[in-house]
């Protein structure tokens, strides 16, 4: 409801999709939990030196690439929103940067635009995590009054390196994850 909200407050070409919101929502819920935020290098974790998220993009060919988008927790949306547009143009004509390709500190995949309803990737070594999220569809949801009411729910899975991280801070990272997607108008 707030991203309907909002995008009638904006110019067409400024909207947002919720793929920028839920990027966003990962790199903060990063800054809580930061040791899913790095590498794991020569048998031990090396912390990333910013939140770079790669993102998952299909090519028209074939295959998939996750370049990276730099520093996503500094970035407001509308930001988050234009570069996410800009790596997936470029990613789809062969034009990125190295640093876009080798950068990524974690990845998100999304395949809720292909009404999947859940998804559960493969970390990309030296990665010691990756968020996916499938359709954000309307589902029976027990709201504040008590009553069974229709909400927009996404399933959100983690995947991590046992050797770098375990399920207690995966756990306190999904719910980080999702406070901050509870509050949007704070992303």
């Amino acid at each position: 409801a707030w991203t309907a909200a909002e995008n009638t407050r904006r110019p067409v070409v400024d909207r947002l999709l919720p793929a920028a919101l839920l990027v966003k929502a990962v790199a903060l819920a990063l800054r809580d939990v930061p040791e899913l935020n790095g590498f794991w290098i020569d048998g031990r974790l090396h912390p990333g030196a910013g939140i770079h998220v790669g993102t998952a993009v299909s090519l028209r060919g074939g295959g998939l690439v996750a370049p990276a988008l730099h520093d996503v927790d500094g970035m407001d949306l509308t930001t988050l929103m234009r570069g996410l547009q800009d790596l997936v143009v470029r990613a789809r004509s062969g034009s990125l940067r190295s640093s876009e390709l080798a950068d990524a500190t974690i990845t998100v995949t999304n395949l809720g635009d292909r009404g999947v309803d859940a998804t559960f990737g493969i970390i990309y070594p030296p990665q010691i995590a990756l968020v996916a999220f499938g359709v954000i569809a309307p589902r029976p949801w027990v709201g504040p009054s008590g009553q069974v009411e229709a909400r927009p729910v996404v399933t959100a899975t983690l995947s991590a390196d046992h050797r770098a991280t375990d399920g207690h801070r995966g756990g306190l990272f999904l719910s980080a994850l999702n406070q901050w997607l509870q509050t949007p108008e704070k992303l």
